[in-house]
């Protein structure tokens, strides 16, 4: 059957992060993430010049939740802070049963731990509940910390697409980095 996400997005609590639905009065919080150039140097965010646009995208991410799109959750840590995000930004449910993941995390956090544990929840809810075979991260190829991160959770560089986004700063590459579940349950015995 059909994974039905009908606009439900679930608690995933880990050790130190707890994922949660993102809803307008996080808007302060994830401006704050969402408008540091240094997290944004390499993310594909559209411009944030105000906590009411970030409160407009959080809107747009819970939408995808609603038409089967994609689901995406604030990661709270242990001291009861907001402070990124994670999810599909979409997913393919039937053929190739594949998503994409997204990310983001307050540059105060970095190197500590939370995304990487945020990620794994995540990918343990897209392979069990949503069912999905392949799970995919396209990274900057200059964001080296991504990498790690997505190499570190047992994915696999499968190449770099050449001018795969443009940004501000013109055309730049993408890599694709991918986890089959029989390979994630072989990591996760």
């Amino acid at each position: 059957m059909t994974y039905r996400c009908e606009g439900r997005i679930p608690e995933l609590k880990g050790e130190r992060v707890i994922l949660r639905p993102l809803n307008r009065s996080d808007a302060e919080a994830m401006f704050a993430c969402w408008s540091d150039p240094e997290v944004r140097r390499y993310a594909d965010l559209p411009d944030m010049p105000s906590a009411s646009e970030a409160g407009e995208m959080i809107g747009i991410l819970n939408d995808l939740s609603l038409t089967e799109d994609g689901i995406r959750w604030g990661i709270e840590a242990e001291n009861g802070r907001l402070i990124g995000s994670c999810g599909l930004n979409w997913w393919q449910l039937e053929g190739a049963y594949r998503g994409e993941i997204g990310c983001e995390l307050a540059r105060s956090y970095w190197g500590q731990g939370y995304m990487r544990e945020a990620v794994a929840l995540l990918m343990a809810y897209a392979y069990a509940v949503i069912g999905l075979n392949r799970l995919e991260a396209l990274t900057d190829s200059r964001n080296i910390r991504a990498g790690h991160l997505f190499q570190s959770l047992g994915f696999r560089l499968e190449g770099t697409l050449k001018q795969y986004r443009h940004m501000d700063s013109g055309f730049v590459d993408a890599d694709m980095y991918a986890l089959l579940r029989h390979e994630w349950e072989t990591l996760n015995g």
